[in-house]
C-alpha cells in the first residue's frame, strides 16, 4: 500500500511515517505550499492529511487567518488534487477543539460543535475533507486530543518546569484534558486506513480523560518532583491572550466511535502512559 501524507515532517507525521514503513507500506510526503498536482496521488491507496498552522501561538489577526486558511484552503486544495486519482480513504486530522470548552459534559462524536474560533475552524476543516466523499473516497476525521510522546508535542513543553520542581496546575485545574499516547494515535490512524467500515468523525483520545489537576499530579509523581506552583489564570491570559482558552478550558471527550469499531488502546490510564513515555 502507498500512503501519501501531508505534514509528514511534523511530530505526528514522522511517527506515522516510521510506523507505516516498518509495516511494509510506502510513504509519499506531500507539500501543500503549492497546489499539489493530481499526479502526486497516482497509485496512492490512502491519504493522511496532517498539515496545518500551529494553534499554540498568540492569536493575532494574522495568526488567526493563518490557522483558518491553512486548514480550510489547505484541505480544499488537497481534495481538489485527489479528484483525478481518488484514494480509497482520506484520513484528515481534526481536533477536540471542535467541541469547545464544555465543563464536565461527556462528549462523543455526536456532540455539536462549539461556536468559538477553534470550533468553527474544526467544523470547516472537516466539511472540506468530507467533500472527497463526492467522488467515492471514504473520509475519516480523527478529532485529536493532547498528544503525549517523546521528542515533541505538549509533553516536551511541560517536562522542563516539572523536572525543575516548578510545575503546577493551570488555573483552577478543573478543566478536562482529553489525552492520547502518540503510539495509540499512530495505531488509530493505521486502523482508520485499513478498517473499511470506519468513517466520519472519530475522537482520537484515550478512554479516560483527566482534569488538569490530575494530570499535573500524575506527571509530578512519575518524575518524583513536587507540583506546588500553580500558574494563575490571569497570567496565562496576559501571556497568551485569547489562545489561553485552550489551556484554561478543555474537553471531556471519549472515543466512542473507535471503541465501537473494535480499536484497542494500548494506554488507557494516564499514569501508565507517562511512565512508559518518560522511562523510554
Amino acid at each position: 500500500m502507498n500512503v501519501a501524507i501531508t505534514g509528514a515532517s511534523g511530530f505526528l507525521g514522522r511517527a506515522l511515517s516510521e510506523r507505516l514503513r516498518a509495516s511494509g507500506r510506502s510513504v509519499t510526503a506531500i507539500s501543500l505550499r503549492t497546489q499539489p498536482p493530481p499526479e502526486s496521488f497516482a497509485g496512492c491507496q490512502a491519504v493522511v492529511h496532517l498539515a496545518g498552522e500551529p494553534v499554540a501561538q498568540r492569536w493575532t489577526a494574522s495568526a488567526r487567518d493563518r490557522i483558518l486558511n491553512s486548514r480550510i484552503q489547505g484541505t480544499r486544495s488537497l481534495v481538489a488534487g485527489l479528484r483525478k486519482h481518488p484514494p480509497a480513504v482520506l484520513v484528515s486530522a481534526s481536533a477536540v477543539g471542535y467541541y469547545g470548552s464544555r465543563g464536565d459534559e461527556i462528549l462523543t462524536e455526536d456532540s455539536p460543535p462549539s461556536s468559538d474560533f477553534l470550533g468553527q475552524v474544526a467544523r470547516g476543516w472537516e466539511q472540506e475533507a468530507r467533500a472527497a466523499e463526492q467522488f467515492g473516497v471514504r473520509v475519516v476525521t480523527p478529532r485529536i486530543g493532547v498528544v503525549l510522546g517523546r521528542g515533541g508535542g505538549a509533553l516536551a513543553q511541560m517536562l522542563l518546569p516539572f523536572r525543575l520542581g516548578v510545575g503546577g496546575r493551570l488555573g483552577a485545574g478543573n478543566q478536562w484534558m482529553s489525552w492520547i499516547a502518540l503510539d495509540d494515535l499512530v495505531s488509530l490512524i493505521e486502523f482508520a486506513i485499513t478498517d473499511a467500515a470506519l468513517r466520519g468523525p472519530v475522537n482520537a483520545v484515550a478512554p479516560n480523560p483527566v482534569t488538569n489537576a490530575v494530570f499535573t499530579r500524575e506527571l509530578a509523581a512519575v518524575l518524583h518532583r513536587p507540583a506546588i506552583f500553580p500558574v494563575p489564570a490571569f497570567a496565562l491570559k496576559i501571556l497568551f491572550g485569547e489562545m489561553s482558552q485552550i489551556l484554561l478550558g478543555g474537553q471531556r471527550a471519549i472515543p466512542q466511535a473507535a471503541l465501537r469499531a473494535g480499536f484497542q488502546f494500548r494506554f488507557v490510564e494516564l499514569s501508565e502512559a507517562l511512565r512508559q513515555i518518560i522511562a523510554g
